[in-house]
């Protein structure tokens, strides 16, 4: 009798060949067929687009919401008719995309004093404590007298500029108990390099960082085992400055597998990928504790001041320049910006050439309700923070009814607006040394969500 391997040898061998083909084909036509039909036939999933605000003005035309699903993450991309917190999708020529909707106050009966500033407060400080406990990063080892020291090492000095995050962040980090020496030990690996500085080195410049970084991770790859063993996705680099995000066209590996932690987030600009990146706070370096302001003291409804360089700012100038309450200026100012923002309710963060701006915590360090006009953008430790505890969003096609749309929101919901205000400005601060729950230590939290869950040998 034929041995059972042989008669399954010759069942095969009679198969016609391209039954391996379509077999496969077929399971996975079935298998699409039963997920689509789970999806449609499962409501949870699903977030009515008839869902009703609770604001006090009638809703335009445009606010007629489609079926929108809230995708499972780690809180960096939550949308939703009903929550929009931290993402508000309005085209920049007027037209709406899939997700609208006036701001952050959702559904009927919502209390704005029941919703905490984090999404899940005992869970971030669990995580917390384990972070600080294990987190461990290597950083490429370069010497001080290395040509481009100045790129690789931090700065000895206090940081400046609109562009200090990146260099506060470096300097508490190569100082920190997060740091090892031992590359067994580590859950990332940090590419140092300071595409601010590089930026203005004149042997780099704009338009040599591309290949600068190419190069450089051609010698660590070269020299070092540990990028080749995940193709980088265990690494990472910071960068503020928008031109970090484009430094990255010779270096595709980078962009699309090392873990870019920038202040330029959107989602739409090339090789930003929600999830895997992270958004990083642009904050103006201060040294003096947040000022204290009562809200009766704020005399304006809301303010904005930036150079016309978008579509939305545009429209804003154009629709509220002449306003007594709502403050859209342009050019210089002839009051100082620290007073404007602490006179005003509500600050207005209006995209403009790029996402990022410093604006949000300018806003949050004068205790001024910020409002979100920047489409697709991901906001700062939002994995961590609800937004909508403590910003208004509204998308671009809603800049006419600003107004309407601040006038809505009752004394009670602007008090708790600005009591979160108070509450989170901590973690939009840099400190040297860091401090707890500063924004340093809000970014390593970001960086300890995204470490690889697979520790690789480097036997």
């Amino acid at each position: 009798m034929a041995h059972p391997s042989m008669l399954l040898h010759r069942h095969r061998a009679s198969l016609p060949s391209n039954t391996f083909f379509f077999l496969p084909a077929t399971l996975a036509l079935f298998t699409t067929l039963f997920i689509l039909f789970y999806i449609f036939t499962t409501p949870s999933l699903f977030i009515s687009h008839q869902h009703k605000h609770n604001l006090k003005y009638p809703l335009g035309p445009s606010q007629s919401s489609p079926l929108t699903p809230i995708l499972p993450s780690n809180g960096s991309f939550y949308l939703s008719a009903k929550f929009p917190f931290n993402d508000v999708f309005g085209g920049e020529d007027g037209t709406v995309s899939p997700v609208s909707s006036r701001s952050h106050f959702g559904s009927k009966g919502n209390s704005m004093n029941d919703i905490d500033v984090f999404r899940d407060g005992d869970i971030f400080l669990e995580d917390y404590q384990q972070m600080n406990r294990s987190f461990k990063i290597y950083v490429y080892p370069h010497r001080r007298d290395d040509p481009f020291a100045h790129a690789f090492l931090p700065v000895d000095f206090e940081p400046g500029g609109n562009y200090a995050s990146e260099s506060y962040f470096k300097k508490a980090l190569m100082n920190s108990h997060f740091i090892t020496e031992d590359p067994r030990k580590a859950d990332l690996f940090f590419l140092p390099f300071s595409i601010a500085r590089l930026r203005h080195d004149r042997r780099v410049g704009g338009g040599g960082i591309q290949s600068f970084i190419r190069d450089y991770i051609s010698n660590i790859s070269t020299k070092y085992p540990y990028w080749n063993r995940t193709g980088g996705a265990d690494h990472f680099y910071v960068a503020c400055h928008s031109i970090g995000r484009s430094a990255m066209a010779k270096a595709e590996e980078v962009k699309l597998n090392a873990i870019q932690i920038v202040c330029s987030s959107s989602y739409f600009l090339p090789g930003y990928v929600a999830h895997k990146d992270a958004s990083l706070p642009q904050v103006w370096p201060r040294t003096d504790d947040p000022p204290t302001i009562t809200t009766s003291e704020r005399k304006k409804l809301a303010f904005f001041a930036g150079a016309i360089n978008s579509p939305a700012r545009e429209k804003l100038v154009k629709f509220w320049r002449n306003d007594s309450e709502i403050y859209a200026h342009f050019g210089r100012l002839k009051t100082p910006y620290a007073d404007e923002l602490l006179g005003s309710k509500f600050c207005l963060h209006v995209k403009g050439f790029e996402v990022n701006t410093a604006r949000i915590a300018d806003s949050l360090y004068y205790g001024c309700v910020p409002i979100i006009l920047a489409n697709y953008y991901d906001l700062p430790f939002a994995d961590i923070l609800n937004w909508k505890s403590f910003s208004i969003a509204v998308v671009t096609v809603d800049i006419p009814l600003l107004k309407k749309i601040l006038r809505g929101i009752t004394s009670d919901e602007y008090s708790s607006l600005r009591g979160n205000v108070l509450k989170v400005r901590k973690h939009f601060q840099w400190h040297v040394p860091p401090i707890d729950f500063d924004a340093f230590f809000m970014v390593m939290y970001e960086l300890w969500l995204r470490r690889s869950c697979i520790r690789m040998s480097n036997d």
